[in-house]
């Protein structure tokens, strides 16, 4: 059975993403800062909670050293928390954006990577943005170019770069960003429209569950590699 923690997974993509990889048969242990909502999203889904908040090295270390401690190794970690903030930029809230969506990557996976290395088939999966794809934002045929939103953007744009430098550092672990899809959750909840998260989820449980001899470095959707 495969060691699994999904970042930010209390809801939206997050809590479908450990719900199918329970379906899968994998332990899912379910991170997110809100230890009530996190243990009862959990229990809901026969998956384990560890109270988690991305920018917190403490936090980070603490719940690492959980699983580590309970399970000796972790097989998939997906990068799935992340925010999205509205109003007058200031510097602050851009703090807060590259703190959650790209510092929080390298605070989780530098804790996450001592395990990882003990696993035979070691995978992870950041949830980036095409909005965050010079190639979409400059290509006027994609709906990215009409999107402004430039902290998330950029934040997400780094979260790639993280993603594709650590696949070179650490050849042994396969590490994969994707597109998820405009997806109906809390943090779009301010524009119209969006497809239910479960259906989302399937491309980040794919690139979750990949065999050995599977891609690294990449960054991908539904319909496969994206530029970037």
């Amino acid at each position: 059975m495969s060691v699994a923690l999904v970042t930010g997974a209390n809801r939206g993509i997050g809590y479908e993403t450990a719900r199918q990889l329970v379906e899968l048969g994998h332990l899912v242990y379910i991170g997110a800062r809100d230890a009530e909502r996190g243990g009862e999203a959990a229990a809901s889904l026969g998956a384990r909670f560890v109270q988690l908040d991305v920018t917190e090295d403490l936090s980070v270390a603490k719940a690492l050293g959980t699983i580590g401690d309970v399970e000796g190794q972790l097989d998939i970690l997906v990068n799935n928390a992340g925010i999205q903030e509205f109003g007058d930029i200031d510097g602050p809230m851009a703090l807060r954006a590259f703190d959650t969506n790209a510092v929080g990557v390298v605070r989780v996976t530098e804790a996450a990577l001592p395990l990882l290395k003990k696993s035979s088939n070691p995978t992870v999966v950041t949830v980036s943005s095409s909005a965050g794809s010079f190639w979409a934002v400059n290509n006027p045929d994609r709906v990215e170019s009409q999107l402004r939103n430039l902290l998330y953007a950029a934040s997400k744009a780094a979260a790639t770069m993280l993603t594709v430098q650590y696949a070179k550092s650490h050849p042994d672990i396969k590490f994969n960003a994707l597109e998820p899809g405009y997806t109906a959750t809390d943090m779009t909840a301010a524009f119209d429209g969006g497809r239910p998260p479960a259906q989302s989820a399937q491309t980040v449980v794919r690139l979750a569950a990949l065999a050995p001899d599977g891609p690294t470095g990449t960054f991908q959707d539904e319909d496969g590699h994206l530029h970037w």
